[in-house]
């Protein structure tokens, strides 16, 4: 007996939801509430969404933190990348830099700081996977900076000889500390002189 051969079409379920609004929500919430203190039913609420459609999208919280954290840090990146493709001075890129990082605090009106920072202080140093996306975020930056310092010092335009390297981590370490500073003080006369100092270290 021939058999005739039967096809079965599985139709995929669509989401009924934008991803990436998703993520932006969820970026917002961790980025106020910090991972531990977003409950799964925080992300129900806030994200609207169902609690199965959460997992079956993002698996779970941890999941989802780690992609609200890449999401953050992909952003950030593509505007310090147009600062620096379309700025010619050295020395004025890493002041649009500063004044970028100075300008996104101050106008942050909950003074969360730094999500990527945040997630550092609260949960890198038991998270593997935290920890070296905060560890390759950090290295992108402070080679950003390397590059511009060391661009600026063969052109002339930095005429501190101090090695690049050290200088990059220097201005490098002046971000962190204005992020991690933003939480308690939003203050712009604070960012200013911060900014004016490190700038006067590359005269």
């Amino acid at each position: 007996m021939l058999c005739k051969e039967q096809s079965y079409f599985v139709m995929a379920r669509t989401k009924d939801f934008d991803e990436q609004e998703v993520l932006a929500r969820a970026i917002q919430l961790f980025w106020l509430k910090g991972y531990n203190g977003t409950s799964m039913q925080d992300l129900v609420t806030h994200l609207g969404i169902s609690r199965s459609s959460l997992y079956d999208t993002y698996t779970d919280k941890h999941t989802l933190f780690l992609k609200a954290l890449e999401s953050y840090r992909k952003a950030g990146e593509a505007r310090i990348r147009d600062i620096v493709e379309h700025t010619d001075s050295a020395k004025e890129t890493i002041r649009k830099l500063l004044e970028l990082v100075t300008r996104d605090l101050l106008s942050d009106q909950q003074q969360k700081g730094c999500f990527i920072v945040n997630a550092e202080v609260e949960v890198a140093a038991h998270d593997k996977e935290v920890s070296e996306l905060v560890c390759s975020n950090d290295r992108k930056m402070e080679e950003v900076f390397f590059q511009v310092v060391q661009k600026g010092q063969q052109s002339g335009e930095i005429k501190n000889r101090e090695d690049a390297r050290a200088l990059a981590r220097f201005i490098f370490n002046s971000v962190k500390g204005m992020r991690v500073t933003a939480r308690s003080a939003a203050d712009s006369g604070i960012f200013g002189d911060i900014i004016a100092l490190t700038i006067s270290v590359l005269q």
